[in-house]
């Protein structure tokens, strides 16, 4: 009697055929926090972006002010050149670069310390008045921005609890604006240049963490309220 043994079936094949469409487990979501932080230039950002400022404050009462502001270009250039080292992207490590060597020459120009401060002051200015009008003409920016993200095809605003996260999320960038703007202006019109060094940094990146955060936490619920991921059923919300 002949035995006939049917050939074990290869486990590889087995594992293709039946995990063929199992989604890679070891593709993790993207951390919306970290990739901001990142793109801010982490924890150390805080360091790199107000160290320039605090040297030209400090070095104004001994050193004329185009020695200050050269001392101010110098470090930032210097700061942008190690980020760039260290593997950051270009435009995160250069910006500030930028950015302080145009307030410099505004402070060169005009031939006072103070206006060193001046392009932070008025774009704060800019970025509340934008923040509020959005606010006010029921388009909150941030929820604009979400849906310009996602195709520009979701009723975001239709949506309450959407439209209300947004609401929350463009309040607290218009906050971080305004508070920046009448602390800074204040400080501007005392003729306050270490006063305006101190607020510059109080004011700068610890409070822009905090709304992103807040603006993270709204796109985050919109999204989980008005995408539907692939294979879901239509009709089903997350």
């Amino acid at each position: 009697m002949n035995d006939h043994h049917s050939p074990r079936p290869d486990r590889t094949a087995i594992d293709d055929l039946d995990g063929n469409d199992r989604p890679d487990r070891s593709e993790q979501p993207v951390d919306l926090k970290q990739e901001v932080l990142k793109g801010m230039g982490g924890p150390s950002g805080m360091v790199y972006s107000t160290l320039p400022v605090v040297l030209f404050a400090m070095a104004v009462p001994f050193l004329p002010l185009s020695m200050a502001v050269g001392v101010a270009v110098v470090v930032a250039l210097a700061l942008g050149v190690f980020r760039l080292w260290r593997g950051e992207r270009l435009a995160t490590a250069m910006g500030g670069v930028i950015g302080v060597a145009a307030a410099g020459g505004i402070a060169a120009m005009t031939g006072s310390a103070n206006d060193f401060f001046l392009i932070g002051i008025w774009v704060s200015l800019a970025g509340a008045v934008v923040m509020l009008v959005s606010l006010l003409a029921r388009r909150p920016l941030t929820g604009v921005i979400w849906n310009a993200v996602h195709g520009g095809a979701h009723p975001w605003r239709e949506d309450r609890p959407s439209l209300f996260v947004h609401d929350l999320a463009t309040f607290a960038v218009t906050a971080v604006f305004a508070a920046r703007f009448g602390v800074r202006q204040w400080l501007y019109l005392a003729d306050s240049t270490t006063g305006l060094a101190i607020a510059d940094t109080v004011t700068g990146f610890p409070l822009t963490v905090v709304a992103a955060l807040v603006v993270i936490w709204a796109f985050r619920r919109t999204t989980k309220r008005l995408v539907r991921p692939a294979g879901t059923p239509d009709g089903s919300r997350n």
